[in-house]
C-alpha cells in the first residue's frame, strides 16, 4: 500500500537556476517518512524513535519549480530482520509527471547500546501491510 503526502514548493527551496534545489528533495522525503510513522504506526510512537536512517538515494528525473504542488509517495519495498527499505516517488500533483525516485534504508536501532535490533513482530506486521513489491 502506498502512502501519499502533498508538498507545495516554497521559494526558499529553489536555487539560482530557478528549480528545486537537490537538497530540498531529501527534506521532502524525510517529511514523508515522518508522516508515515506518525499516521501509519501511531501505536508504535516509542518505536519511531528507535529507527535510524542508514542510507538514502535520490535519482532526479525532471525539475520542479516554486509554487508547484508535488505528491510524495512512500511505500515499504523490502523488510529484513533489522531493517527495511522505503521506496519513494515525487510527482507533480496536477500531471503526475515523475520528478524524482528515491530509496531509504531504515534500521531498527537501540540508542542505548548503539546497535541494531530485530524488528518486533507487531511492528513487522504493520510494515508488511504497506509492502509493495516491484
Amino acid at each position: 500500500m502506498k502512502y501519499e503526502v502533498p508538498v507545495r514548493v516554497r521559494f526558499c527551496e529553489t536555487d539560482m537556476a530557478g528549480h528545486v534545489n537537490n537538497t530540498s528533495y531529501f527534506i521532502y522525503l524525510e517529511e514523508a517518512r515522518g508522516k508515515f510513522f506518525e499516521e501509519v504506526i501511531p501505536n508504535h510512537s516509542n518505536s519511531f524513535g528507535r529507527f535510524i536512517i542508514a542510507s538514502t538515494t535520490c535519482d532526479f528525473v525532471s525539475q520542479a519549480y516554486f509554487g508547484q504542488s508535488l505528491t510524495i509517495s512512500s511505500w515499504v519495498s523490502n523488510i529484513g530482520n533489522k531493517s527495511f527499505r522505503f521506496g519513494h516517488r515525487i510527482e507533480t500533483e496536477d500531471m503526475g509527471e515523475v520528478i524524482a525516485e528515491a530509496e531509504a534504508t531504515i534500521v531498527h536501532f537501540n540508542y542505548e547500546t548503539q546497535k541494531s535490533e530485530s524488528i518486533p513482530a507487531d511492528l513487522r506486521s504493520v510494515l508488511e501491510s504497506h509492502l509493495v513489491l516491484s
